[in-house]
């Protein structure tokens, strides 16, 4: 369930599936929570996967380095699930940033991120099932093992965003507040600045709020956005069912990508 899901009612919307890419134009962002790997309980929980794994190097290789992730997760966390396959990848919604050469790049992180992480887990502490995580350079409040809380949590988020001046980004069964300055579409709009990325066609695939940024950036820079869960009102093009659908769908494009690179040889 997403977050927009979770405080109003499912709003019909149709996307066609994805059609057939030009591999050799295509550059992939790729969300990481509810796109290449299922939502679980808790954010631990969520764990290296050889199948995406192997998805990954495949693609790194059809593609030639043009493909990252792109996450709510710190890069800590993306590396420790991608099991290192993700060589270009964004953490905390475009606020820490590793370029395909290894180059690091992160905001300070707003003092008032410790006041935030500090109302959130008094919030926590007596709500079974509530969970606060650290991520440096944000705060997250997680309600999923919790759903009565969802109207407590967005309310105390949005009086402590209004209060610190934190972006409050809501997620799927999460709020997190932030420091402010950059998201996942500013990350992707950075990368295709760079090698190997300059030139290509963006597309970026995600699943809840925290992608729609990314899914306009795409969109504005001559590619597309790929919306994974049922349809809702988005900014994204086309639409995949799910993680399966998703790892299906990306291990059609890298066998595709390798019979052209194998019949151009």
């Amino acid at each position: 369930m997403s977050f927009a899901q979770g405080f109003a009612p499912p709003v019909p919307f149709a996307l066609p599936p994805v059609p057939p890419l030009r591999l050799e134009d295509a550059a992939l962002f790729l969300d990481l929570d509810g796109v290449l790997a299922p939502l679980a309980s808790t954010p631990e929980a969520v764990g290296p996967d050889p199948r995406r794994t192997q998805t990954l190097i495949r693609l790194q290789q059809a593609l030639k380095g043009r493909v990252a992730v792109v996450s709510g997760r710190t890069l800590a966390e993306i590396d420790r699930i991608v099991d290192g396959a993700a060589r270009a990848a964004s953490g905390v919604h475009g606020l820490e940033r590793r370029a395909a050469d290894g180059a690091l790049s992160a905001r300070e992180p707003s003092p008032s991120v410790r006041t935030a992480l500090a109302a959130f887990q008094d919030f926590a502490r007596y709500r079974p099932g509530v969970l606060v995580e650290d991520k440096g350079l944000s705060a997250g409040l997680h309600f999923r093992q919790a759903p009565d809380e969802a109207g407590a949590a967005l309310s105390l988020a949005t009086a402590l965003a209004d209060e610190t001046g934190l972006t409050l980004q809501p997620g799927s069964m999460v709020l997190e507040l932030k420091t402010p300055g950059a998201d996942k579409g500013a990350a992707v709009a950075a990368f295709m600045t760079e090698a190997p990325f300059a030139g290509a066609m963006p597309i970026m695939v995600g699943d809840d709020l925290t992608d729609e940024a990314g899914f306009r950036a795409a969109e504005a820079l001559g590619g597309f956005g790929v919306l994974v869960g049922p349809g809702r009102p988005t900014a994204a093009r086309y639409r995949l069912d799910d993680v399966e659908a998703v790892l299906n769908w990306l291990g059609t494009v890298s066998a595709n990508a390798a019979r052209i690179a194998e019949a151009q040889a």
